[in-house]
């Protein structure tokens, strides 16, 4: 709860309400903090962009809603397959696996995923939350920022006049996360970098009237050098299709009905006794990063600091997890926690992981769209000789926040997510973190109290930590249930984790470890300046 300030209207201003500032204003609004919400579109989107989650996202919602409404029509997916223009698997990429407590991947339905979170939101008595509501000034000094905001209406021509209905509110802090059109980024005057990807797709978004078969159930990318095309499940019950638009293709008449009707029926022989169309619209893929995250007060995040093309899914994926990386570091200084130079670290941590993502993005989409069909017809026997170079390891924690060595290089598992397995707590069997505070986390083999002494444990007290042992007997004992824990540590050879609030380590290893993971915590906190480095 925020006890420091009480000279602005609000602790934190979030602009934006999709899946970014969605999870942002949630997680602030359950650390007690008084939060407002401007979102220019009248409702929840209510269509499903998004499309594929994975587990590590599957836990930032389960923190920010009902998870399990949120994934009531999302379906495990193992596989994600690369096939040629006739349907031939050309490349099986294994998505098999668990991961945070949830499967590695889901296809899922995004609507109730927001709904999910928007039915938290509401119970939060210090969330306000604003729809068809835009920003259309920002400034700014050196304790607070002021928003000037308007009701805003797509079918209203004087919505840019200034009126009446006109109001300015004040927050310590605001947070960009209004899509890739960001009128935050815009009023910074912010620059993105570009990696020159503009591709255009047709998306047809449709429901099932009738189960598809097994074919239907993966995501399949068709290499077609003539028109590359993909399909994919939505959740359990829809389907969504994409076709490249080609230079020579005629925009309007693919925007028809008429046309993906067509498409449907001479691709894939489905017609309307099969599926109902949702949403058919062309849209462009990009590859832009704002050239900073944060001017003064103001932060960016989600889609508004950074776009990529979809073939990683990882989209809004990355956008979630800079709302929940903020919003445990916007905590902690709000509380008084930590210093304000722990503000530094966001987009040190997120940037780099960000970029590894985007680039994959970008390079699958190049190998994939391949329009030269020499070109493609090498690169599809490659595929068959299995001469593919594998994927970089997927991102991990490298600055900021986490351990790290005299080289600046974290230690051990710092920066590499934490398990989450179901554990047993007077009687109760659920999920890890919903039967703990969200925050910090300390798990052991063994008694950490032995090792750990009165100031620590004031320290981790103060932060909210939740400080638990697998080791029965103790009063802040919990029985691994499904073995979890024991198996990531027998695993990883350690004894003990600390992790952060967005479930990343802080650090790892042995029981008498713990002590120097703690100290190393509360001096990162205390000025992070040290542990942040330059941003490339």
């Amino acid at each position: 709860m925020n006890t420091q300030y009480g000279t602005t209207d609000f602790d934190v201003a979030v602009v934006g309400y999709g899946p970014t500032g969605l999870v942002l204003s949630s997680m602030l609004a359950r650390a007690g903090h008084r939060v407002v919400v401007f979102e220019r579109w009248p409702r929840l989107y209510g269509m499903p962009r998004l499309t594929h989650i994975d587990g590590e996202t599957a836990r930032i919602i389960q923190a920010a809603g009902d998870v399990d409404h949120a994934l009531r029509d999302a379906s495990p997916k193992v596989v994600y397959e690369w096939c040629d223009a006739d349907g031939e698997v050309l490349l099986p990429v294994d998505w098999s696996g668990e991961s945070s407590g949830f499967a590695a991947h889901y296809s899922m339905y995004q609507p109730d995923i927001e709904s999910a979170i928007d039915d938290r939101n509401r119970t939060y008595p210090n969330l306000e939350i604003n729809q068809g509501t835009t920003v259309v000034g920002v400034t700014q000094d050196h304790d607070r920022v002021a928003l000037t905001v308007r009701p805003w209406s797509k079918d209203r021509d004087e919505q840019w006049e200034a009126g009446s209905a006109d109001r300015t509110v004040t927050a310590r802090y605001v947070v960009g996360a209004d899509g890739a059109n960001s009128a935050v980024r815009e009023a910074l005057g912010i620059d993105r970098d570009d990696l020159g990807v503009d591709d255009r797709w047709l998306n047809i978004d449709t429901e099932c009237k009738r189960p598809l078969g097994a074919r239907f159930e993966v995501t399949r990318q068709f290499c077609d050098p003539v028109q590359p095309n993909m399909f994919m499940p939505i959740g359990k019950s829809r389907q969504r299709f994409e076709v490249a638009v080609r230079p020579t293709d005629d925009l309007d008449e693919m925007a028809t009905e008429e046309f993906a009707w067509r498409w449907l029926r001479e691709r894939h022989d489905l017609g309307p006794d099969d599926l109902t169309i949702l949403r058919h619209i062309v849209y462009t893929f990009s590859a832009r990063t704002a050239e900073t995250w944060r001017v003064g007060r103001v932060f960016l995040a989600g889609d508004a600091a950074h776009t990529m093309p979809p073939y990683m899914g990882q989209g809004a994926c990355s956008g979630m997890r800079d709302g929940i990386t903020l919003a445990w570091k916007l905590d902690l200084v709000l509380s008084g926690r930590a210093g304000e130079s722990l503000l530094d670290s966001y987009e040190a941590e997120r940037r780099p992981h960000v970029e590894v993502i985007q680039r994959c993005s970008v390079e699958l989409g190049r190998v994939a769209n391949l329009k030269d069909p020499v070109a493609a017809a090498e690169r599809d026997a490659a595929f068959r000789r299995g001469d593919v170079p594998p994927l970089p390891p997927f991102p991990t924690i490298t600055a900021g926040v986490v351990e790290v060595d005299e080289c600046g290089n974290p230690i051990g598992l710092a920066g590499t997510l934490a398990p989450q397995g179901n554990v047993t707590v007077g009687g109760q069997t659920a999920r890890f973190d919903d039967v703990h505070p969200w925050g910090f986390q300390v798990v052991s083999v063994a008694n950490p109290m032995t090792v750990l002494g009165p100031d620590r444990l004031r320290f981790l007290t103060d932060q909210g930590a939740t400080v638990v042992t697998i080791e029965p007997g103790h009063d802040h004992s919990v029985i691994d249930t499904d073995g979890t824990y024991a198996d990531y540590f027998a695993r990883n050879g350690v004894e003990a984790f600390l992790a952060r609030p967005d479930f990343h380590l802080f650090g790892a290893g042995a029981l008498t470890d713990l002590p120097r993971l703690v100290d190393a915590l509360q001096q990162s906190l205390q000025d992070i300046s040290a542990h942040v480095g330059a941003v490339a």
